[in-house]
């Protein structure tokens, strides 16, 4: 299964260096309520938010007790999946399935207590999106499938040896990252009740100091490109392909973090669409193609990362945008040459595109 399979990936990576056979990882079934209101972050969605959405959550995860280096590092936290339901209690806007998978830190442990942040990203259905003929009040969500992001604060408090009460407070995300539009997405803060089923309360757990990684300290080249595309309006139903092409220098600073500066290039066929509509007969428009440079972080756990790059844009002859861009992802490698990673690249706070890439470090 995914959280288990998760930690055999990390125990053939090259951060593997386990000093004695770790413990099974004992299982966490949980079941939880969720209260929601939507968050009115921009004016074109206060229609929407007259309702409280309600929800219920059923996660399985897994306890780490050291089969990789990086569990100890983090303080061996919780590895999940996250089946969710939201009704929005809107005809409106309908109903929402996501499955979510997640790590789990904690911050605070004792005999009857844990208290951890959780994160997890993943997939979502959403029962009635945007239709201009049958829906436009929607302006949430302008497609069925759409990307989750959660992060909440958890506490567990042991009842018996087995059954834990978990209270929370955290934010559901739902978006279609501007593949169609309208995508003003949806932000749910939440209070979360709930009880969890623990195998294994304190599991023992091995290898909480293992050294350092060899390549610490040391320079690697990241060489990738990427395939997208995206909607211009709602009155334009055609989908343009966005794509790049990246060149990065980085540097493993410590156990858990990359550091990166890099080079880029953009061609986003939606600004020549633009353009063409726009530009009057007989003048020259402007090349719609973009240079960037950029820096970045990598957090890494094992063969997985979460990425964050702030780029500024050196060569952007057609000013369609800001001057700087953001992107937030998450990079897995397949080998120690090869990665895959799925990045949601960012204007002032909305989303441009979601980038599907592939690359190789070198």
């Amino acid at each position: 299964m995914l959280w288990s399979g998760a930690t055999v990936a990390q125990a053939q990576s090259s951060d593997t260096t386990v000093a004695a056979a770790p413990p099974r990882a004992p299982l966490v079934v949980g079941a939880y309520a969720q209260g929601s209101i939507i968050m009115a972050h921009t004016y074109a969605i206060r229609h929407l938010v007259a309702s409280h959405p309600t929800g219920f959550e059923i996660n399985l995860q897994r306890q780490t007790t050291g089969a990789a280096p990086w569990h100890g590092w983090y303080k061996y936290p919780k590895i999940g999946l996250a089946l969710t339901y939201y009704d929005f209690h809107n005809p409106i806007l309908g109903h929402a399935f996501s499955a979510s998978p997640y790590i789990s830190k904690t911050f605070s442990r004792g005999p009857k207590h844990d208290f951890s942040f959780r994160l997890g990203a993943g997939l979502a259905y959403l029962t009635n999106p945007y239709s201009q003929e049958t829906n436009h009040k929607n302006t949430i969500a302008s497609s069925a499938l759409n990307a989750t992001l959660q992060f909440r604060f958890e506490y567990d408090y042991a009842l018996t040896p087995h059954l834990g009460l978990l209270v929370g407070a955290g934010l559901n995300h739902y978006s279609n990252g501007a593949t169609s539009k309208p995508n003003f997405g949806v932000n749910l803060p939440s209070l979360v009740l709930g009880l969890n089923y623990h195998e294994q309360r304190h599991p023992a757990q091995t290898n909480p100091n293992a050294p350092a990684p060899e390549d610490v300290g040391k320079l690697f080249y990241n060489v990738s490109t990427s395939l997208g595309y995206k909607q211009r309006s709602e009155g334009d139903k055609q989908k343009y392909l966005v794509n790049s092409v990246t060149l990065a220098v980085g540097r493993r600073m410590n156990r858990k973090s990359n550091l990166l500066l890099g080079v880029e290039g953009f061609n986003d066929r939606s600004l020549k669409a633009t353009l063409d509509d726009t530009t009057r007969a007989g003048l020259k428009q402007p090349d719609v193609k973009k240079a960037g440079v950029f820096i970045g972080h990598e957090l890494l756990f094992g063969r997985l990362a979460f990425d964050s790059h702030l780029g500024f844009y050196v060569y952007a002859p057609y000013k369609s945008s800001t001057p700087y861009y953001e992107r937030l992802g998450l990079k897995y490698h397949f080998t120690n040459l090869l990665f895959g990673a799925v990045d949601l690249k960012i204007h002032r706070g909305a989303a441009d595109v979601i980038e599907f890439k592939v690359g190789a470090k070198l």
